[in-house]
Protein backbone atom coordinates (compact mmCIF):
# COMPACT_ATOMS: atom_id res chain seq x y z
CA UNK A 1 0.00 0.00 0.00
CA UNK A 2 1.38 3.59 -0.76
CA UNK A 3 1.96 6.14 1.50
CA UNK A 4 -0.92 8.12 -0.32
CA UNK A 5 -3.53 5.61 -0.22
CA UNK A 6 -5.36 3.84 2.79
CA UNK A 7 -5.00 4.85 6.46
CA UNK A 8 -2.15 4.70 8.23
CA UNK A 9 -2.10 4.86 12.15
CA UNK A 10 0.62 4.63 14.64
CA UNK A 11 -0.92 5.73 17.57
CA UNK A 12 -0.11 5.96 21.80
CA UNK A 13 -2.67 6.54 24.51
CA UNK A 14 -1.97 6.46 27.52
CA UNK A 15 -4.39 6.84 30.71
CA UNK A 16 -4.37 5.29 34.08
CA UNK A 17 -6.05 2.40 33.46
CA UNK A 18 -5.49 1.76 30.08
CA UNK A 19 -2.77 1.86 27.45
CA UNK A 20 -3.75 1.82 23.82
CA UNK A 21 -0.84 1.47 21.38
CA UNK A 22 -1.48 1.11 17.70
CA UNK A 23 0.60 0.78 14.58
CA UNK A 24 -2.27 -0.01 11.78
CA UNK A 25 -2.00 0.40 7.59
CA UNK A 26 -5.19 -0.49 6.67
CA UNK A 27 -6.50 -0.85 2.84
CA UNK A 28 -7.74 2.31 1.20
CA UNK A 29 -11.34 0.96 0.57
CA UNK A 30 -13.47 -2.07 1.43
CA UNK A 31 -14.53 -2.71 5.05
CA UNK A 32 -11.77 -3.11 7.88
CA UNK A 33 -13.28 -5.11 11.00
CA UNK A 34 -12.26 -4.12 14.55
CA UNK A 35 -12.84 -7.35 16.87
CA UNK A 36 -11.99 -8.16 20.43
CA UNK A 37 -13.52 -8.36 23.51
CA UNK A 38 -15.07 -5.45 25.60
CA UNK A 39 -12.37 -2.68 26.81
CA UNK A 40 -9.85 -3.95 24.35
CA UNK A 41 -10.13 -0.55 22.59
CA UNK A 42 -12.23 -0.87 19.54
CA UNK A 43 -14.41 2.19 20.10
CA UNK A 44 -11.26 4.20 21.58
CA UNK A 45 -9.73 3.39 17.75
CA UNK A 46 -12.52 5.26 16.35
CA UNK A 47 -12.63 8.52 18.71
CA UNK A 48 -8.85 8.72 18.21
CA UNK A 49 -9.52 8.61 14.39
CA UNK A 50 -12.46 11.13 14.72
CA UNK A 51 -10.56 13.71 16.50
CA UNK A 52 -11.80 12.88 20.00
CA UNK A 53 -9.14 12.00 21.97
CA UNK A 54 -6.80 14.69 21.74
CA UNK A 55 -4.56 13.23 24.35
CA UNK A 56 -3.43 10.90 22.07
CA UNK A 57 -0.15 11.46 20.86
CA UNK A 58 1.60 9.76 17.18
CA UNK A 59 0.16 10.18 13.33
CA UNK A 60 -2.70 9.35 11.53
CA UNK A 61 -2.99 9.85 8.06
CA UNK A 62 -6.30 9.13 5.73
CA UNK A 63 -5.67 8.83 1.98
CA UNK A 64 -2.62 10.88 1.66
CA UNK A 65 -4.20 13.33 4.04
CA UNK A 66 -2.34 14.05 7.73
CA UNK A 67 -4.92 14.65 9.93
CA UNK A 68 -2.58 14.30 13.36
CA UNK A 69 1.42 14.44 13.49
CA UNK A 70 2.06 15.29 17.03
CA UNK A 71 5.97 15.18 16.34
CA UNK A 72 4.98 18.28 14.11
CA UNK A 73 2.40 19.61 16.59
CA UNK A 74 0.02 18.97 14.38
CA UNK A 75 -3.69 18.15 15.49
CA UNK A 76 -7.25 18.68 13.00
CA UNK A 77 -9.76 19.33 15.09
CA UNK A 78 -12.83 17.03 14.82
CA UNK A 79 -15.13 19.83 12.92
CA UNK A 80 -11.76 19.87 10.06
CA UNK A 81 -11.72 15.71 9.70
CA UNK A 82 -13.66 14.82 6.60
CA UNK A 83 -15.50 11.42 7.99
CA UNK A 84 -18.28 10.31 9.13
CA UNK A 85 -19.73 8.62 12.61
CA UNK A 86 -22.30 6.10 12.95
CA UNK A 87 -23.23 4.90 16.38
CA UNK A 88 -24.92 1.77 17.94
CA UNK A 89 -27.85 4.50 18.65
CA UNK A 90 -29.02 6.24 15.57
CA UNK A 91 -28.27 10.25 16.71
CA UNK A 92 -30.51 11.28 14.18
CA UNK A 93 -32.25 15.00 15.39
CA UNK A 94 -35.63 14.19 16.69
CA UNK A 95 -37.21 17.63 15.88
CA UNK A 96 -36.38 17.34 11.70
CA UNK A 97 -37.61 15.02 9.65
CA UNK A 98 -35.33 12.27 7.55
CA UNK A 99 -35.00 14.62 4.52
CA UNK A 100 -33.82 17.71 6.61
CA UNK A 101 -32.00 15.20 8.66
CA UNK A 102 -29.92 14.16 5.41
CA UNK A 103 -29.84 17.98 4.25
CA UNK A 104 -27.85 18.60 7.58
CA UNK A 105 -25.05 16.33 6.15
CA UNK A 106 -25.18 17.41 2.61
CA UNK A 107 -24.62 20.89 4.06
CA UNK A 108 -21.41 20.03 5.49
CA UNK A 109 -19.87 19.00 2.43
CA UNK A 110 -19.34 22.11 -0.30
CA UNK A 111 -20.98 20.74 -3.67
CA UNK A 112 -18.00 20.38 -5.67
CA UNK A 113 -16.47 18.12 -2.84
CA UNK A 114 -19.68 15.87 -3.34
CA UNK A 115 -19.18 12.13 -4.25
CA UNK A 116 -22.48 11.18 -4.09
CA UNK A 117 -25.51 12.69 -5.35
CA UNK A 118 -28.71 12.97 -3.16
CA UNK A 119 -30.52 10.22 -5.31
CA UNK A 120 -27.59 8.04 -4.80
CA UNK A 121 -27.38 8.66 -1.28
CA UNK A 122 -31.33 7.55 -1.11
CA UNK A 123 -31.00 4.58 -3.21
CA UNK A 124 -28.05 2.92 -1.84
CA UNK A 125 -29.73 3.17 1.75
CA UNK A 126 -33.34 2.55 0.50
CA UNK A 127 -34.70 5.78 2.24
CA UNK A 128 -36.56 7.79 -0.26
CA UNK A 129 -40.22 6.51 1.13
CA UNK A 130 -38.84 7.93 4.66
CA UNK A 131 -38.12 11.60 4.01
CA UNK A 132 -41.12 13.05 5.63
CA UNK A 133 -40.94 10.59 8.77
CA UNK A 134 -39.50 11.87 11.86
CA UNK A 135 -37.24 9.91 13.71
CA UNK A 136 -39.93 8.36 15.88
CA UNK A 137 -41.52 7.23 13.40
CA UNK A 138 -38.97 5.03 12.02
CA UNK A 139 -38.20 1.30 13.20
CA UNK A 140 -34.77 0.79 14.60
CA UNK A 141 -33.41 -0.89 11.23
CA UNK A 142 -34.89 2.44 9.32
CA UNK A 143 -33.32 4.38 11.64
CA UNK A 144 -29.64 3.44 11.32
CA UNK A 145 -29.84 3.35 7.41
CA UNK A 146 -30.76 7.31 7.83
CA UNK A 147 -27.83 7.49 9.94
CA UNK A 148 -25.58 5.89 7.80
CA UNK A 149 -27.35 7.54 4.67
CA UNK A 150 -26.46 11.11 6.85
CA UNK A 151 -22.92 10.32 7.68
CA UNK A 152 -22.37 9.56 3.63
CA UNK A 153 -24.11 12.93 2.32
CA UNK A 154 -21.30 14.47 3.94
CA UNK A 155 -19.10 12.84 1.26
CA UNK A 156 -16.71 11.80 3.87
CA UNK A 157 -12.93 10.19 3.13
CA UNK A 158 -13.39 7.54 6.11
CA UNK A 159 -16.48 6.33 7.41
CA UNK A 160 -16.73 5.43 11.22
CA UNK A 161 -19.50 2.36 12.13
CA UNK A 162 -19.35 1.64 16.08
CA UNK A 163 -21.66 -1.47 16.64
CA UNK A 164 -24.39 -0.03 14.58
CA UNK A 165 -26.05 -3.49 14.35
CA UNK A 166 -25.49 -4.21 17.88
CA UNK A 167 -29.33 -3.06 19.05
CA UNK A 168 -31.35 -4.34 16.47
CA UNK A 169 -33.35 -7.52 16.32
CA UNK A 170 -32.33 -10.36 14.20
CA UNK A 171 -34.81 -9.41 11.31
CA UNK A 172 -33.79 -5.89 11.34
CA UNK A 173 -30.08 -6.60 11.46
CA UNK A 174 -30.56 -8.98 8.33
CA UNK A 175 -32.08 -6.31 6.57
CA UNK A 176 -28.98 -3.88 7.74
CA UNK A 177 -26.60 -5.91 6.84
CA UNK A 178 -27.73 -6.24 3.10
CA UNK A 179 -27.48 -2.11 2.45
CA UNK A 180 -23.85 -2.53 4.36
CA UNK A 181 -22.77 -5.10 1.51
CA UNK A 182 -24.14 -2.34 -1.19
CA UNK A 183 -22.38 0.18 0.70
CA UNK A 184 -19.00 -2.36 0.84
CA UNK A 185 -19.40 -2.78 -3.23
CA UNK A 186 -20.50 0.53 -4.10
CA UNK A 187 -18.33 3.12 -2.26
CA UNK A 188 -14.27 3.20 -2.65
CA UNK A 189 -13.20 4.45 0.66
CA UNK A 190 -12.06 3.30 4.05
CA UNK A 191 -15.33 1.82 6.22
CA UNK A 192 -13.82 1.31 9.75
CA UNK A 193 -16.69 -1.52 11.73
CA UNK A 194 -16.79 -2.13 15.53
CA UNK A 195 -18.13 -5.36 16.29
CA UNK A 196 -18.41 -8.38 18.69
CA UNK A 197 -20.24 -10.67 16.02
CA UNK A 198 -18.43 -13.10 14.25
CA UNK A 199 -20.54 -13.67 11.41
CA UNK A 200 -20.76 -9.73 10.64
CA UNK A 201 -17.01 -10.40 10.52
CA UNK A 202 -17.43 -13.05 8.05
CA UNK A 203 -19.80 -11.42 5.77
CA UNK A 204 -18.76 -7.75 5.61
CA UNK A 205 -14.94 -7.50 6.07
CA UNK A 206 -12.73 -7.29 3.48
CA UNK A 207 -9.48 -6.89 6.13
CA UNK A 208 -9.73 -7.94 10.05
CA UNK A 209 -7.96 -6.38 12.90
CA UNK A 210 -8.05 -8.08 16.44
CA UNK A 211 -7.34 -6.06 19.34
CA UNK A 212 -6.96 -6.91 22.96
CA UNK A 213 -6.48 -4.80 25.80
CA UNK A 214 -5.25 -2.25 23.53
CA UNK A 215 -2.49 -4.08 21.07
CA UNK A 216 -3.24 -5.50 18.11
CA UNK A 217 -2.79 -9.07 17.98
CA UNK A 218 -3.05 -9.66 14.28
CA UNK A 219 -3.96 -7.57 11.22
CA UNK A 220 -4.98 -8.86 7.20
CA UNK A 221 -7.41 -10.38 5.19
CA UNK A 222 -10.33 -11.63 7.03
CA UNK A 223 -10.50 -14.87 5.55
CA UNK A 224 -6.53 -15.27 6.71
CA UNK A 225 -7.33 -14.54 9.74
CA UNK A 226 -10.61 -16.56 10.56
CA UNK A 227 -8.61 -20.04 9.77
CA UNK A 228 -5.09 -19.32 11.70
CA UNK A 229 -5.06 -21.79 14.16
CA UNK A 230 -3.22 -19.08 16.79
CA UNK A 231 -6.11 -17.09 16.75
CA UNK A 232 -8.93 -17.52 18.53
CA UNK A 233 -11.82 -17.25 15.60
CA UNK A 234 -10.32 -20.29 14.03
CA UNK A 235 -11.57 -22.56 17.05
CA UNK A 236 -14.62 -23.03 18.39
CA UNK A 237 -18.28 -23.86 17.16
CA UNK A 238 -18.20 -20.35 14.95
CA UNK A 239 -15.20 -21.10 13.43
CA UNK A 240 -15.45 -21.50 9.40
CA UNK A 241 -14.16 -20.19 6.48
CA UNK A 242 -14.71 -17.53 4.12
CA UNK A 243 -14.53 -18.33 0.31
CA UNK A 244 -14.50 -15.68 -2.45
CA UNK A 245 -16.34 -17.34 -5.06
CA UNK A 246 -17.59 -16.10 -8.46
CA UNK A 247 -20.48 -17.51 -10.20
CA UNK A 248 -20.38 -20.22 -13.35
CA UNK A 249 -23.82 -21.19 -14.34
CA UNK A 250 -27.10 -22.41 -13.39
CA UNK A 251 -29.12 -25.37 -12.72
CA UNK A 252 -32.73 -24.62 -13.26
CA UNK A 253 -33.97 -28.00 -12.88
CA UNK A 254 -32.41 -28.85 -9.23
CA UNK A 255 -32.24 -25.42 -8.28
CA UNK A 256 -28.55 -24.71 -7.70
CA UNK A 257 -25.49 -22.52 -8.93
CA UNK A 258 -22.14 -23.75 -9.92
CA UNK A 259 -19.77 -21.28 -8.15
CA UNK A 260 -15.65 -21.29 -8.72
CA UNK A 261 -13.04 -20.35 -6.00
CA UNK A 262 -9.20 -20.44 -6.21
CA UNK A 263 -9.34 -23.80 -5.02
CA UNK A 264 -11.97 -25.43 -7.18
CA UNK A 265 -15.65 -25.11 -7.57
CA UNK A 266 -19.06 -25.45 -5.38
CA UNK A 267 -22.44 -26.01 -5.33
CA UNK A 268 -24.97 -23.72 -3.39
CA UNK A 269 -28.06 -23.41 -3.28
CA UNK A 270 -29.52 -21.44 -7.09
CA UNK A 271 -28.32 -17.56 -7.06
CA UNK A 272 -30.82 -14.70 -8.65
CA UNK A 273 -27.25 -13.54 -10.16
CA UNK A 274 -25.28 -13.31 -13.86
CA UNK A 275 -22.50 -15.47 -14.43
CA UNK A 276 -19.43 -13.55 -13.39
CA UNK A 277 -21.01 -12.37 -10.15
CA UNK A 278 -18.96 -12.51 -7.10
CA UNK A 279 -19.70 -14.47 -4.17
CA UNK A 280 -18.76 -14.71 -0.40
CA UNK A 281 -19.41 -18.38 0.77
CA UNK A 282 -18.67 -19.42 4.38
CA UNK A 283 -18.16 -23.32 5.02
CA UNK A 284 -18.31 -23.84 9.15
CA UNK A 285 -15.83 -26.22 10.13
CA UNK A 286 -18.03 -27.51 11.93
CA UNK A 287 -19.53 -28.65 8.22
CA UNK A 288 -16.25 -30.44 7.01
CA UNK A 289 -15.36 -33.59 7.43
CA UNK A 290 -11.82 -35.35 5.59
CA UNK A 291 -11.11 -38.55 3.69
CA UNK A 292 -7.88 -39.94 2.19
CA UNK A 293 -10.20 -40.52 -1.38
CA UNK A 294 -12.22 -39.24 -3.12
CA UNK A 295 -15.89 -40.58 -2.34
CA UNK A 296 -18.51 -41.77 -5.35
CA UNK A 297 -22.41 -42.45 -4.11
CA UNK A 298 -22.46 -40.23 -1.63
CA UNK A 299 -25.41 -37.02 -1.05
CA UNK A 300 -22.42 -34.46 -0.16
CA UNK A 301 -22.04 -32.13 -3.60
CA UNK A 302 -18.73 -30.19 -2.66
CA UNK A 303 -16.15 -32.58 -2.45
CA UNK A 304 -12.35 -30.57 -2.56
CA UNK A 305 -8.90 -31.23 -2.86
CA UNK A 306 -6.88 -30.08 -0.20
CA UNK A 307 -3.29 -29.97 1.66
CA UNK A 308 -3.36 -30.22 5.52
CA UNK A 309 -1.17 -26.91 6.55
CA UNK A 310 -1.58 -27.20 10.42
CA UNK A 311 -3.29 -29.16 13.63
CA UNK A 312 -4.34 -27.76 16.83
CA UNK A 313 -7.13 -29.34 19.89
CA UNK A 314 -10.13 -27.68 19.54
CA UNK A 315 -11.74 -28.99 22.72
CA UNK A 316 -12.07 -32.12 24.46
CA UNK A 317 -12.10 -35.18 21.87
CA UNK A 318 -12.17 -32.47 19.23
CA UNK A 319 -8.90 -31.18 16.34
CA UNK A 320 -8.99 -28.69 14.34
CA UNK A 321 -7.93 -29.18 10.92
CA UNK A 322 -5.97 -25.94 8.49
CA UNK A 323 -6.63 -26.53 5.12
CA UNK A 324 -5.53 -25.06 1.70
CA UNK A 325 -7.16 -25.68 -1.40
CA UNK A 326 -5.48 -23.52 -4.42
CA UNK A 327 -4.55 -21.20 -2.22
CA UNK A 328 -7.74 -20.89 -0.07
CA UNK A 329 -7.65 -21.64 3.37
CA UNK A 330 -10.22 -24.35 4.79
CA UNK A 331 -11.12 -25.57 8.13
CA UNK A 332 -12.02 -29.04 9.68
CA UNK A 333 -13.48 -29.53 12.97
CA UNK A 334 -13.48 -33.47 13.38
CA UNK A 335 -13.15 -35.84 16.39
CA UNK A 336 -9.58 -36.20 17.61
CA UNK A 337 -10.45 -40.35 16.44
CA UNK A 338 -10.44 -39.52 13.24
CA UNK A 339 -7.51 -37.12 13.40
CA UNK A 340 -5.75 -40.21 14.79
CA UNK A 341 -7.31 -43.00 12.44
CA UNK A 342 -6.21 -40.72 8.86
CA UNK A 343 -2.53 -40.37 10.43
CA UNK A 344 -3.22 -36.30 9.69
CA UNK A 345 -0.73 -34.00 9.62
CA UNK A 346 0.83 -30.77 7.58
CA UNK A 347 1.66 -31.74 4.26
CA UNK A 348 -1.06 -34.45 3.78
CA UNK A 349 -3.21 -34.48 0.86
CA UNK A 350 -7.11 -35.14 2.11
CA UNK A 351 -10.13 -34.31 0.52
CA UNK A 352 -12.46 -32.07 2.53
CA UNK A 353 -16.10 -33.14 2.22
CA UNK A 354 -18.34 -29.90 2.70
CA UNK A 355 -21.68 -31.19 3.74
CA UNK A 356 -22.82 -27.10 3.93
CA UNK A 357 -22.31 -23.67 2.80
CA UNK A 358 -23.82 -20.64 3.65
CA UNK A 359 -24.01 -17.70 0.88
CA UNK A 360 -23.21 -14.52 2.69
CA UNK A 361 -23.60 -12.27 -0.41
Amino acid sequence: MSPASGLQLKVLLERSDFRLNLDLSLPSQGITALFGASGAGKTTVLRILAGLEPATQGRICVQGEVWQDSAQGFFKPVHQRALGYVFQEASLFEHLNVQDNLQYGFRRAPAKERKQSWTETLALLGIDHLLKRRPHELSGGERQRVAIARALATSPRLLLLDEPLAALDQARKADILSYLEQLQKQLALPVILVTHAVDEVARLADHLVLLDAGLVTASGPTADLLTRLDLPLAHGDTAGAVLHCKVVSHDNRDQLSLTRFAGGELIVARQNADPGTSLRVRAAARDVSLTLQHQTGTSILNIIACTVTAVSPDGPGQVMVALQAGGTPLLARITARSFHALALEPGKAVFAQIKGVAVLG
